[in-house]
């Protein structure tokens, strides 16, 4: 076995902390910072979970009003040692196209869309941090018989837990974070 790259190594003893992922050029891509560790995404992802991303990211965008923006896989700085990346996040951050991270209180919404890699973390782990961070929209979109399924979660602020707010199939139509109608069975339409 071979030692780990030198890069790995955390740069003190407490581990890593948020401000370091912006100094680890040799990180791979989306590479994220849980409770001062870093996790990889190391496995290729699906075509299923790509098309689900892209298309929800499309239909976010095309829905959004004025001064809310659509963005995929940035991170999200929750605190010094929290810096997950969700698949996509809706956001009310000005425009800053170097920008690397956004604070939770600009961000209206992360969805996960979860793969076999992930499902553990974005069910339990990052549901709790959002909220905890006060992220106020969290969608966890599963697949369910080949199709997508949203597990939508609103934020109780004065417990700083998630809400159920619904399991959508088909159809999901939503009035928050603002009107949202999205026919979830077309996100995985093909040309053919």
């Amino acid at each position: 076995m071979t030692a780990p790259p030198e890069w790995m190594r955390p740069p003190r003893p407490e581990g890593w902390f948020a401000e370091d992922l912006d100094r680890l050029p040799e990180a791979p891509r989306h590479t994220e910072l849980i409770d001062g560790a870093l996790v990889f995404r190391m496995s290729p992802q699906r075509v299923w979970h790509a098309r689900v991303v892209t298309a929800l990211t499309t239909a976010l965008t095309g829905q959004a009003p004025e001064g809310v923006e659509v963005d995929r896989e940035v991170t999200i700085r929750l605190d010094a040692r929290n810096r997950p990346e969700p698949d996509i996040l809706v956001n009310t951050a000005p425009v800053d196209f170097k920008r690397t991270w956004f604070a939770p209180e600009d961000v209206l919404l992360a969805v996960e869309v979860t793969s076999p890699e992930s499902e553990h973390r974005d069910r339990t782990v990052k549901l709790r941090k959002y909220a905890e961070a006060g992220v106020r929209h969290y969608w966890l979109v599963e697949e369910e018989d080949d199709r997508p399924v949203a597990h939508v979660y609103e934020l109780d602020e004065p417990t700083r837990t998630y809400v159920p707010a619904g399991i959508f199939r088909g159809t999901l139509a939503l009035r928050v974070p603002f009107p949202i109608t999205i026919d979830l069975d077309s996100l995985l339409r093909t040309t053919r």
